[in-house]
């Protein structure tokens, strides 16, 4: 019998792009198995075979839009449509029985799950929901209140919309030059901020709809390690226990620090600091050449700050390929109020005037300057020592 294959309902979404078939027409499948990959926010979305049977048409490809409902491809279903067998190969040695697969112990908790998934950034995210796709009991366990980690919430997502938004600042003014004049662009920093707020938030809630149609239990607050099976959560709710039979650990990085910086000074910003976009400072220091150092000078550059970048190595984006880096440092310069290379910062002080800064030259002569915000931008570290991760 034939029979139309559907798009399931896979949430609040229309349009997804479908960016992989995995099937093609004559080809055997058994229920469960997976006909085309959906691409939605930052998760991908696996389409199944509802059950077994042949491929006749395929109605979709690459590139195509569909939501849910949407025709995808026809089947010749039979109960007795079954995968081709294998070649014949030639005998094995025999093996070691397989250890059998944990199974979550009983014990005193507030929650049991098969797997656990600490961290609901991309690495996180993507494991429980394929985990729960698999069909296991799944928790995953984030510090934030949104799913999506430093990525979506405080990382790559709000750059990228800061960086479109300097684009765009840039490009109205270079237009001058060819005899397009707007003006000079007048700049609403809140309105700014809550449409960057409002592209993180779309991002987010998708993970929560795909968590919830997953059936996958999220907890949010800080997981620390009690045993091989079982962690605490501390969060607002209080401090739950969960027990579990395997964990995954996608625990993330938090900005670097350094000693001898007054970070309790709110004038002394991280990447989470500088993506609030709490205020744009007359001057500003960046401490760290490096993609995020560089990405939030070029955001605030177009907001008007006067910029200076401070580098201890001999160029910019250190360890890329100089003849990369040489036109993006053309391109920074006449931006800048200045790049410092192979300088090192030895001295920060809090002064009511302003970020006293001593500066450390190749030849060892120290300058002295004075800022009214310092980024700190000089790499991540990783969170795995806050989870008492030994315990496990």
């Amino acid at each position: 019998m034939q029979k139309d294959i559907l798009i399931p309902d896979i949430g609040d979404f229309k349009n997804i792009p479908v960016i992989e078939v995995l099937v093609a027409p004559g080809q055997v499948v058994a229920a469960e198995d997976t006909l085309l990959v959906l691409e939605s926010d930052k998760a991908t979305l696996d389409v199944p075979a509802p059950e077994a049977g042949t491929v006749i048409e395929v109605k979709v490809r690459p590139g195509d839009k569909v939501s849910m409902g949407s025709l995808v491809l026809v089947m010749e279903t039979n109960e007795a449509a079954v995968a081709p067998p294998p070649p014949a190969a030639p005998p094995e040695p025999a093996l070691p029985a397989p250890s059998p697969a944990p199974v979550t112990p009983i014990v005193d908790s507030d929650l049991q799950a098969e797997i656990v998934v600490l961290g609901a950034g991309p690495g996180g995210y993507a494991a429980a929901f394929r985990a729960a796709d698999l069909g296991k009991k799944v928790v995953l366990i984030d510090r934030r209140p949104q799913l999506g980690g430093v990525c979506l919430n405080v990382g790559c997502i709000p750059s990228k919309a800061l960086l479109h938004a300097a684009k765009v600042i840039e490009e109205s003014r270079e237009a001058a030059s060819h005899g397009i004049h707007f003006g000079e662009p007048k700049i609403d920093i809140d309105a700014l901020r809550g449409w960057k707020d409002g592209v993180v938030s779309r991002l987010t809630g998708g993970l929560g709809s795909l968590a919830r149609k997953r059936k996958v239990t999220v907890v949010h607050g800080e997981a620390r390690f009690e045993s091989p099976h079982a962690l605490t959560v501390s969060g607002e709710g209080g401090v739950k226990r969960i027990s579990f039979g395997q964990a995954i650990i996608a625990a993330g990085s938090e900005p670097a620090t350094l000693p001898f910086i007054p970070h309790d000074d709110p004038r002394v910003i991280d990447s989470t600091g500088a993506l609030a976009l709490g205020r744009v400072p007359k001057r500003m220091l960046v401490l760290g050449g490096g993609i995020i150092g560089l990405e939030m000078a070029t955001v605030y550059i177009a907001l008007g700050a006067k910029v200076t970048i401070v580098e201890m190595t001999d160029q910019i984006v250190p360890g890329a390929d100089k003849d990369l880096v040489a036109p993006l440092m053309k391109r920074l310069e006449p931006r800048c109020e200045q790049i410092r290379l192979k300088t090192r910062v030895t001295s920060v002080t809090a002064e009511a005037k302003g970020l006293s800064v001593d500066f450390e030259a190749p030849d060892g002569k120290v300058e002295t300057d004075v800022f009214d915000m310092l980024l700190v931008a000089i790499g991540r570290v990783p969170n795995g020592g806050r989870i008492n991760a030994e315990a496990a």
